[in-house]
């Protein structure tokens, strides 16, 4: 291959395309958590059951997880501008939508919309990012940036939503979308520059869409399923294993496909594989974290939303200053072979030390020093895990190059959450049993019991990422391969391909 990398001038405006793709990854991110806060509100606003209160979560994370391999090819399709504004444009109108409703089913739809349109940002915020940081240093600064904020923008929506929904009304939960978008779009179509077409037009693989797009609504709906109906519901069980079965003829049908949806070299990679189980893990521990955090807070010390919220933000200072550490300092030197095991092995010892918390525990004392570890330690995982999973990959494949990563880590969120949830109830559920008869001190011991086991599994699956990323990305100067299926010759070329950097 060669590369024009290096006698074509930088884009001056790159630093502020990463402002502007930064603002659309924080708020597709945060909106993961931003409404968790503003449900008791709504629900008694528009007056939907308990048991119908999952869908305003589970709508965005199924049509998120299950449209963004589409969304990420039709961002090397349609050309990355192009791509971007509407996915700005549309998730701006759904969450108009969705604060502006008045019943139950429209705040679902629009919940879902927000979903589909996020899976057209995400990744081609991530393929803006690739395509424009060609430069090895500055590409480690700008994806330092955006690794610390796909990893804190969980964190910063529970206490925007805390902020919102005391303030002022849960409906701006949804509402604030609007104002960062409009940020966003004004900043994409000044600064994100537009390039013109070059070949015949691609084509788009229609079986590996649908059949992908099932399998992750599957994969997604049966882990959302079991966090409340069990893991020996029937339907739980039968859509895991639609997905399984799904993905496998996905995986079958790539191999022949003349126009391959995710070109199998792309993921093959060790490197690649690596990162993306590196993200994997992280989004299924960070997940856990806020989740279990925020009930041990509010339900436990009685912390309102807005001191929940508030709470979160040393780990966030720590998880920005490992990103930009990392990315600037020890990726280029060390490699993510070094860098993501001792992220890892961080984290569970940071998520081991939060299950010695207790019914007298103080934030200072016992919560805020795990909280900061793992901070430290997601800023560790993240950056150099992504800037990895997108390394070298030819520019006509960094669309889905680039789902992957948002798909691996919405994949990790689902699974994250519905195993933990499972394991810390039935966990309380048995302490419960065993001390017997339940009075209100039982109770809290119960719940403890429930988080600390949520916390040593979570744990575990931080320890399992260290054997497993130490052991899968290549040491320091064998690089990345360059991914360039044969495939789609007639793949869109946004720009000269960078020549790879060898960073593992």
């Amino acid at each position: 291959m060669t590369s024009n990398a290096t006698t074509q001038a930088p884009d001056r405006r790159r630093w502020i395309t990463l402002v502007v793709v930064g603002l659309a990854q924080l708020m597709v991110v945060l909106d993961a958590t931003v409404v968790n806060i503003a449900l008791p509100s709504a629900q008694a606003d528009l007056g939907f059951s308990d048991g119908q209160r999952q869908w305003i979560i589970t709508a965005y994370s199924l049509a998120f997880g299950s449209l963004l391999l589409l969304g990420g090819r039709l961002s090397d399709l349609m050309g990355r501008k192009l791509t971007f504004v509407v996915g700005l444009i549309g998730f701006a109108a759904a969450s108009a939508l969705g604060g502006a409703a008045d019943t139950f089913e429209l705040l679902v739809a629009a919940r879902a919309l927000q979903g589909a349109f996020g899976a057209l940002l995400a990744p081609t915020a991530l393929a803006v990012l690739t395509t424009t940081f060609v430069i090895p240093r500055e590409r480690a600064r700008a994806f330092g940036v955006f690794g610390a904020i796909a990893g804190a923008g969980g964190a910063v929506g529970l206490l925007l939503g805390g902020v919102l929904t005391e303030w002022l009304d849960w409906r701006w939960n949804l509402y604030i979308n609007v104002v960062i978008a409009a940020f966003a779009l004004l900043g994409a179509l000044a600064f994100i520059p537009r390039v013109a077409r070059t070949g015949p037009r691609p084509q788009l693989d229609v079986p590996g869409t649908l059949l992908v797009s099932s399998a992750l609504f599957a994969l997604v709906y049966g882990f959302s399923h079991a966090e409340t109906d069990g893991w020996d519901a029937p339907l739980t069980g039968g859509m895991l294993g639609a997905s399984v079965v799904l993905l496998v003829a996905f995986v079958l049908w790539q191999r022949r496909a003349t126009h391959p949806l995710l070109p199998l070299p792309i993921v093959l990679d060790r490197n690649r594989g690596a990162a993306y189980f590196s993200v994997l893990i992280a989004g299924a521990g960070m997940f856990g974290i806020f989740l279990f955090v925020t009930y041990y807070l509010q339900a436990t010390l009685g912390y309102s939303p807005i001191q929940t919220g508030l709470a979160f933000l040393p780990m966030i200072a720590m998880l920005v200053l490992a990103a930009q550490l990392g990315t600037n300092l020890f990726v280029p030197r060390f490699g993510p072979k070094v860098l993501v095991p001792i992220g890892m092995t961080l984290g569970a010892f940071g998520m081991a030390g939060l299950t010695l918390l207790d019914a007298s525990s103080t934030y200072a004392a016992h919560v805020l020093p795990p909280l900061m570890v793992i901070g430290f330690a997601m800023g560790t995982i993240m950056p150099a895990s992504m800037q990895t999973a997108t390394l070298g990959v030819d520019r006509r494949f960094a669309g889905v190059a680039s789902a992957m990563v948002n798909t691996s880590q919405q994949v990790g969120g689902s699974i994250g959450t519905a195993l933990l949830n499972t394991l810390a109830a039935t966990a309380t559920a048995d302490f419960l049993t065993a001390n017997a008869p339940v009075t209100a001190e039982v109770g809290v011991d119960a719940a403890l019991a429930g988080y600390a086991t949520a916390y040593w599994w979570g744990a575990a699956f931080f320890a399992v990422g260290a054997v497993v990323s130490a052991v899968l990305f290549r040491r320091r100067g064998q690089g990345t391969s360059t991914a360039h299926p044969a495939a789609d010759p007639d793949a869109r070329t946004d720009a000269p391909d960078p020549e790879p950097v060898p960073v593992a």
